[in-house]
């Protein structure tokens, strides 16, 4: 059996945690660059142009959300391996905090704002 099986099996289930919310970011990311297709498709709208401003800054939103996906791939697997060690120590390891994950939920925060705003712009005034 291995030793603190139970310490490392939870911390194996917090990286898994972290990666399918990284997958969740990235599918999220495509969807948004993608959003040109739905709009294109919606009965009652007007022709959606899909080189228009609106457009580039649903590119770039998609991008940021892939790469931040990206990131919490790597600073999840950091994590795991970083916890792994300190499982595996006798001795008594202080908490490094939350700055980490107060700062991933801010710049999701900002994604998630920018979105908000592209779409009030580009869909809002076509109604």
């Amino acid at each position: 059996m291995i030793k603190r099986y139970t310490d490392h099996a939870a911390n194996e289930r917090t990286f898994l945690a972290w990666v399918r919310t990284a997958i969740a970011v990235m599918a999220f990311g495509f969807l948004v660059e993608r959003f040109d297709l739905v709009l294109s498709a919606m009965p009652g709208l007007p022709p959606h142009d899909p080189a228009s401003r609106g457009q580039a800054f649903a590119n770039e939103a998609a991008l940021a959300s892939i790469l931040l996906g990206v990131a919490m791939i790597v600073a999840g697997t950091i994590r795991f391996f970083k916890i792994a060690r300190q499982i595996d120590k006798d001795d008594t390891v202080p908490s490094t905090g939350s700055l980490f994950d107060l700062i991933l939920a801010v710049l999701l925060l900002l994604l998630g704002l920018s979105l908000f705003l592209y779409l009030s712009r580009a869909v809002l005034p076509a109604l």
